[in-house]
Order: structure tokens, then sequence, then C-alpha cells
């Protein structure tokens, strides 16, 4: 449904049920699913797709041209999963000739002024609070949770099940089932609760622990404290993700635990 006061370019693929408010503009080249809801004065510019049962608040940019001076016009695009709530005046920049996409996962909760630039990578499940940014590159494993106005440097890698406190600056990557805090950015723990909340069972995450505390309390170094984590400890498949996401991280990992 198109209010008479919204622009819908004609090449522009809009399911029957997508409801369009008052004063948007959507743009040629723009795919959106069935049940999604376009609130006022929303942008959706060419390359984006967005998914079913979507929400778009008012103020949010979708597919913007990204802010990389080695963009070149080349044709890319915006993907949203399924489900996923983009709350107002949030930007989401296209792709560029890296990675040819931006991609937000499905069953996400993107906040109101957040901002996710070009190329950048999201899984399922992500929360990023009000004004949290990712530069360009970034890519974010499933259930990530950002709280408010946390910023992360470009090719970032933050893994799966992941929490970020507030006002955080993410300059290295953040390995899976953690906790990151204070400044710099440290680890301060396990993200226990969220792993709770999403059925991980007691022993899981005892071991999880037991992984982190190795590598982050025992005052090993990286290399040190894989071999000994491959030597004393069950190899499970959270185990494996976690070395792997060590071993294979380009920009280094966060510190561990961080004491004045």
């Amino acid at each position: 449904m198109n209010q008479p006061l919204s622009y819908v370019h004609p090449d522009a693929k809009i399911a029957k049920t997508v409801v369009i408010e008052p004063f948007t503009t959507i743009d040629k080249n723009v795919v959106i699913g069935e049940g999604t809801w376009i609130g006022s004065n929303v942008t959706i510019l060419e390359g984006a797709r967005i998914g079913k049962n979507c929400s778009v608040y008012p103020g949010a940019v979708i597919s913007g041209v990204p802010q990389d001076l080695k963009f070149d016009g080349e044709i890319t695009t915006v993907e949203i999963g399924d489900n996923t709530v983009v709350r107002e005046c949030v930007t989401i920049n296209r792709g560029t000739a890296d990675r040819n996409k931006t991609v937000v996962g499905k069953n996400c909760l993107i906040m109101a002024y957040s901002h996710i630039a070009h190329d950048c990578l999201l899984g399922d499940y992500c929360i990023f609070s009000n004004n949290s940014t990712l530069a360009g590159h970034v890519t974010v494993g499933d259930h990530v949770t950002l709280a408010g106005m946390v910023a992360v440097h470009q090719f970032c890698k933050i893994g799966r099940h992941s929490f970020i406190a507030g006002g955080s600056l993410v300059r290295k990557d953040i390995p899976p089932y953690v906790k990151a805090a204070r400044e710099p950015l440290s680890f301060v723990g396990i993200n226990s609760v969220g792993l709770r909340r999403r059925g991980f069972d007691t022993n899981t995450i005892k071991s999880i622990q037991n992984i982190y505390r190795i590598l982050f309390q025992k005052k090993h170094n990286n290399t040190q404290a894989i071999s000994i984590i491959e030597a004393e400890l069950e190899a499970t498949k959270e185990r494996d993700e976690i070395l792997s996401f060590i071993q294979n991280s380009q920009r280094g990992i966060m510190k561990g635990y961080f004491q004045n």
C-alpha cells in the first residue's frame, strides 16, 4: 500500500503487502519483500534488498553511496534479512568492489542513529544499540550485541555470541562468546547470560570459560595458550571455533583482563 505522498520508482519491485508511509522515497533497483513496513521520511536508494516482515523507521537511509574515496560507481547492494528492524535515522551504505555488498542478517535490531558502513557483513539476531558505528569491511557473527555508542574500526571481526559494553572503541578482533569492556578494550568474562538465554548448557559454558581462562588470565602469549588448550582441553565445536578465530585474525585479538 503506497501513500500518495510517497515516491516509488516504477522499476522498484515492491511486494503487494508492503506498507509505505508518506514522504518516503524509493529509488530504482530496489526489492522489498512481503509484509515489510516502511515508515515516513525513509530514503531507500538503488541497490537495496529488504526481506520479508521488516520495519524501517522514519529518517533511515538504506543503500546510500559508500563513504569511500575508492568507490567508482560500481553496481553493489545492501541486503537486509527477514524480520529485521531498522530504527530512526539509521544509515546503511551499500558495498564497494571489495565485497560488492553490505549485509544485515535476519531478525536483527539496529537501533536509532546507528551506522553500518560499506562492505560490512552482519549475521543473524544481532542487536546494535543507539549510535553504534561500524567502519567499512567489518564482519560480525550471529547473536552479537553492541551496547550504545560502540565504535568499530575498519576490517575488524566480532565473533558470535559476544557482547561489547557501551562506549567501547573496538580496534582489534573480538573472539566468540566473550564480554568486552574497559579502555583499552579488554576481556572481562564470557557472555554467560547471553549463552544461557540461547540454550547453552552449564558444561558448555564452563568449557568456554576454561578456554578463555588459559588464553587471557594465565599470562601466556597466544601461541602458548593455543598449544595448551589443544593439548589439555577436550575438542568441541566451541573450542575449535575459538581457536580458528584467533589463528585467522588479521588485526590481532583484544587484550586480556586489563588492570590499572
